[in-house]
């Protein structure tokens, strides 16, 4: 979704079949790579407080600069906080960041406002993929980027109406109940951390927590929710007091090619804002990277998601409002993802792979021009699934006896970037010294970012992959790239 990561998901990794990916086996159909919509996409409930704000169409110069030492295409979270180390790194160093369209308008500004940690519910898939170790691995750096955002929340009193408290895995058939446990068993007996994870496996007492009706069981463990687009402002905010950095907005790139002045250095392409030499170039483009380097392409694919809005009914709100953040799992690996604000007004964001993104999904099939668009709104399928949803599963939500229902009162799209193993890519592009990626987070950016970006600058640094401390198999390598390449075929 736009220049970054992320989606509209809970925080999990998405359950969007990819050809012989850990979540399915059949291919996706579109074109696979596009730049962003021209003139913009729909808005998401984060947007809609952003329009007005002068950071949204900031340029820090009227023209773009000629040149820098780093050039970081995207402002969204990955791309900002990349920027954000990168001038902790080095306080001699240039950086400048190009955006296709206004500030964090992507991925992360149009994502469902979860940071939720997969503590347990990825093992199995994950285990079966890639091994017990890189299992357990990938579970714990979820943890530690989900901790790395509260503490910095926390430490800079960062205002993004951030939550911290219970989220809520509820299975809500016989098929999706037993998954979960298998895969909260296996990592169990793995080894794996799972004391702070609690667990409620008969029906009534999951209902009765959960407030949903075909509650199976249960699973409740610390997460958060939060505005997206205000915490990335608040580093590019930050990063826009140092004289060496340059945020560009409306600079589409277009491409990357070799300098023929200097062969170590880099031309970035931005249409028809004109071009700026650097040593370094970072792909923070998530679901766009491949549009930009063509060796990405089949590697990382857009895939569209929806979310909703709704004014929650009257016997939904103050002191009966809902107290957590949901994955609410139904069979087959769809979901919601459930958000109530913890703001005033109470709203509640439902997101996720639920029954209507397939009927999306569906539709794009033959709409294969929409498969890079985030303005999709208009196309309901989504709204209609929460809304049958809400009403049928949430104990006292489809209420009567002039109690004020819910009103579904906006939806909007973004572009989720999807990789063939499910993992993001992390390194140096294999046969292009100097040009470095952190995307394809398959939906689970919010879970990673905070540990991929300062990790990634790390390698950028001279430091070697074990000192990022981030799981071998996100790591972007020349067998990586052939074993995927493979699987496309």
């Amino acid at each position: 979704m736009g220049e970054t990561s992320h989606t509209p998901d809970d925080g999990m990794p998405a359950d969007v079949d990819t050809k012989a990916g850990i979540n399915g086996n059949a291919a996706i159909p579109g074109p696979g790579y596009d730049f962003p919509k021209s003139g913009g996409g729909s808005i998401s409930h984060w947007l809609q407080g952003a329009l007005e704000d002068p950071l949204f169409n900031y340029r820090t110069t009227a023209e773009l600069p000629s040149s820098a030492d780093i050039v970081i295409i995207g402002s969204g979270i990955s791309g900002t906080l990349i920027a954000k180390t990168c001038l902790e790194t080095w306080p001699e160093k240039s950086v400048a960041v190009l955006e296709a369209r206004g500030f964090c308008s992507g991925a992360t500004g149009r994502n469902a406002g979860h940071c939720k940690p997969d503590q347990y519910r990825g093992f199995s898939k994950y285990e079966q993929a890639f091994g017990t170790e890189q299992a357990i691995k990938i579970l714990q750096n979820e943890q530690q980027t989900w901790s790395d955002v509260v503490a910095y929340v926390k430490e800079n009193k960062v205002d993004c109406d951030f939550w911290v408290g219970d989220t809520l895995d509820v299975p809500t058939s016989s098929a999706s109940a037993r998954a979960t446990k298998e895969a909260y068993e296996g990592l169990k007996a793995a080894g794996g951390i799972v004391d702070h994870i609690k667990v409620t496996l008969d029906p009534v007492e999951a209902s009765k927590i959960s407030r949903i009706k075909d509650a199976q069981a249960c699973y409740a463990w610390p997460a958060s929710t939060l505005n997206p687009w205000k915490l990335t402002a608040h580093i590019m905010r930050s990063n826009l007091q140092n004289d060496r950095f340059n945020l560009q907005t409306h600079a589409q790139v277009t491409g990357v090619s070799r300098s023929t002045e200097d062969p170590e250095k880099w031309i970035v392409h931005a249409s028809d804002r004109g071009s700026i030499s650097c040593s370094q170039v970072v792909h923070a483009t998530n679901a766009y990277s491949s549009a930009i380097e063509s060796s990405l392409r089949g590697l990382i694919l857009p895939h569209p998601h929806i979310c909703t809005r709704a004014v929650p009914p009257s016997t939904f709100t103050g002191i009966e409002g809902l107290q957590n953040s949901y994955g609410v799992l139904l069979d087959g690996g769809a979901m919601f993802s459930v958000n109530p604000r913890c703001t005033a007004d109470g709203m509640v964001l439902f997101g996720g792979s639920n029954p209507g993104q397939k009927k999306l999904n569906e539709w794009l099939e033959k709409h294969s021009e929409r498969w890079v668009d985030d303005d999709l709104s208009g196309e309901e399928f989504v709204t209609p699934a929460v809304k049958r949803f809400a009403e049928e599963e949430y104990v006292g939500w489809n209420t009567t006896d002039g109690n004020k229902a819910a009103v579904y009162d906006h939806s909007w799209s973004g572009i989720i970037a999807l990789t063939t193993d499910s993992v993001p890519l992390i390194g140096e592009l294999p046969g292009l010294p100097g040009q470095w990626i952190c995307a394809g987070h398959n939906g689970h950016g919010m879970a990673r970012i905070f540990t991929a970006a300062p990790a990634l600058v790390k390698l950028m640094n001279g430091k070697q992959w074990e000192d990022t401390h981030l799981p071998e198999v996100f790591e972007i390598s020349p067998t990586r790239i052939a074993r995927l390449r493979e699987v496309v075929k």
